[in-house]
């Protein structure tokens, strides 16, 4: 099922993260200031915040495959758009548009994955998702670096973007759907919408979510879901803005300290490898030790990143300190692959996960959109200010985490010969 599961995120986050380090760029290019820039490159996660419930309502009529061709045309859409855009508000229309298809392909992975994968390695195969994600942050800037570098012309990684989702469509459409193979691994008699007995649903994972959250809407998951989605969900929601602060700070950041184009998606592409690299440990952490142990020190490290970077910005070898904090940013996120993933879908009802997961992926897109929204506001005055705000909010997320996450997810993992969880 790899084809279906990982290949196609994988490839949308490809030619995604070649486009975006370069939105600011662009944008500026277009003769808008810092501050704007900064906005327009936020519309991608103010997209896919508004996304996540059209995004529950296609995936439970139309199914997993339906909902990603779907995702992949309309991304064809915005990345053209962005492409070809003659005004600064289509631009930001266009990037919106992208960010609004993710929404789709996030929640039909989310949703599949925790119904169908046993939690004893559900952290694993989660941060797996991650690791697709990160692979394609990774890859996605270097790609930018090296079409910049050989022509100059800014609209090559808008264009690599759109190749990127002809194969992801191309994928999609003709590998085996892995729906129907989980349903045919299932017992006889289930219900289409069942967990396979392997899979064990969110048992031992804390939750503690009502019938109406599994028979119900996404008003009916909210109310379930009670303080766990708030208070667990809150956190989530501030490491996802932390996330997507440090996507559009960076750029800014080089921009603002006078670094060339190409530079600037180096360093974002050096953030991006040290944050790939780590994935997979991540999920060896959750499954063997607890949540916990990913979430706290990843918040950590990236609220020393953002401080440290607050007081560098006139700094000799503001590029070297850039680089740094840049390696530390991409130190935290890589700890904390899969970790909003996993804590949504251990507390998601197991029988029906999807309303659940979009109002949770709904609350931690909202910090995704919110907090580079407000860095972007604070840096039209004062870029190290947005960092340093950035920092604090971090040190905010970092005590959510160890007051709610023990409460909510109490059950330790816990060993077996051989070292399986």
């Amino acid at each position: 099922m790899a084809p279906s599961i990982y290949g196609p995120t994988m490839l949308f986050t490809l030619g995604e993260y070649a486009m975006l380090p370069l939105i600011p760029v662009i944008a500026t290019g277009m003769g808008a200031g810092i501050g704007l820039s900064g906005l327009i490159a936020s519309a991608a996660v103010v997209g896919q915040l508004a996304g996540n419930l059209p995004a529950s309502w296609v995936v439970a009529r139309a199914g997993e495959r339906i909902a990603m061709l779907a995702a992949s045309a309309v991304a064809l859409l915005g990345a053209a758009g962005v492409a070809l855009a003659p005004h600064l508000a289509l631009l930001g229309a266009s990037v919106f548009l992208v960010g609004f298809a993710a929404a789709t392909f996030g929640l039909a992975r989310h949703a599949f994955m925790t119904t169908r994968v046993p939690v004893a390695f559900r952290a694993r195969s989660l941060a797996l998702i991650g690791g697709a994600h990160r692979l394609g942050r990774f890859a996605g800037p270097f790609l930018a670096a090296g079409l910049l570098a050989a022509t100059g012309d800014q609209s090559l990684p808008v264009w690599a973007f759109v190749g990127c989702l002809a194969l992801t469509a191309a994928l999609v459409g003709f590998a085996p759907d892995p729906e129907r193979s989980a349903l045919a691994g299932s017992a006889p008699g289930a219900a289409p919408g069942a967990v396979p007995a392997a899979g064990g649903g969110a048992a031992g994972s804390g939750a503690r979510p009502g019938p109406d959250a599994a028979s119900g809407g996404i008003r009916s998951a909210v109310r379930a879901g009670g303080g766990g989605l708030l208070r667990v969900g809150g956190a989530s929601a501030i490491l996802a803005g932390l996330r997507a602060v440090k996507d559009v700070l960076l750029p800014l950041w080089g921009v603002s300290i006078g670094m060339d184009p190409a530079a600037v998606a180096l360093v974002v592409g050096v953030s991006g490898t040290i944050d790939f690299a780590l994935f997979y440990a991540s999920g060896q952490v959750m499954d063997r030790f607890g949540r916990l142990w990913a979430a706290l020190p990843a918040t950590v490290a990236m609220a020393l990143s953002f401080l440290v970077l607050s007081v560098t910005h006139d700094a000799p070898g503001a590029e070297i300190w850039l680089i740094a904090c840049g390696a530390a940013m991409g130190l935290g996120n890589g700890l904390s692959s899969g970790i909003n993933l996993t804590l949504g879908a251990d507390l998601a009802p197991p029988g029906n996960p999807a309303p659940y997961l979009a109002a949770w992926r709904t609350l931690t897109d909202f910090g995704g959109a919110a907090a580079p929204l407000a860095a972007s506001a604070i840096a039209v005055v004062s870029l190290p200010a947005a960092a340093a705000a950035t920092g604090v909010l971090a040190v905010l997320g970092a005590a959510a985490f160890a007051r709610w996450v023990p409460r909510y997810v109490p059950r330790a993992p816990t060993r077996r010969r051989g070292g399986a969880v």
